[in-house]
């Protein structure tokens, strides 16, 4: 790994980095990073997680909408760590979607891996292409756009 490269980023630093909080927290580690290229987080799905009360009663799956969020959390912390002076002083805000496909289902037990890479870093407007894994299956995958302000 590079002097660039990140790895065992935990909930506790994930938390002094983005302003997400409980529920909506969607990444519980980051697994690896290289600044500026590319970032592999996790999220453990629980059968705990508030939103598998309604979505749906006796067939809980994950809202692909939160598949998507987790995405773009993974990437606002390649985001924040590839430009360090945002950390705080920006909030990373979505700016688009585009390629979204889920392809399968996300059930309680299931830990989904985020892959994300940078295809344009800017602070005007950035674009990242993102997938979701579930025992090495693709479930999801969308390219990002997003902006610091």
């Amino acid at each position: 790994m590079s002097d660039t490269g990140i790895q065992g980023i935990d909930i506790k630093q994930i938390l002094d980095i983005l302003p997400h909080r409980y529920p909506f927290v969607m990444v519980d580690r980051i697994l690896e990073c290289e600044i500026g290229k590319y970032i592999v987080g996790l999220k453990n799905v629980t059968f705990n997680e508030p939103f598998f009360q309604g979505h749906f009663p006796g067939e809980p799956v994950m809202p692909g909408v939160l598949i998507l969020e987790g995405m773009a959390q993974v990437g606002a912390l390649l985001a924040y760590r590839s430009i360090p002076d945002t950390i705080g002083n920006r909030v990373v805000y979505f700016a688009g979607l585009d390629g979204v496909r889920f392809r399968k289902v996300v059930r309680p037990g299931d830990q989904v891996i985020f892959k994300v890479e940078i295809i344009r870093l800017k602070t005007r407007l950035s674009k990242m292409s993102a997938k979701a894994y579930v025992d090495d299956n693709l479930v999801a995958e969308a390219v990002l756009m997003a902006s610091l302000v």
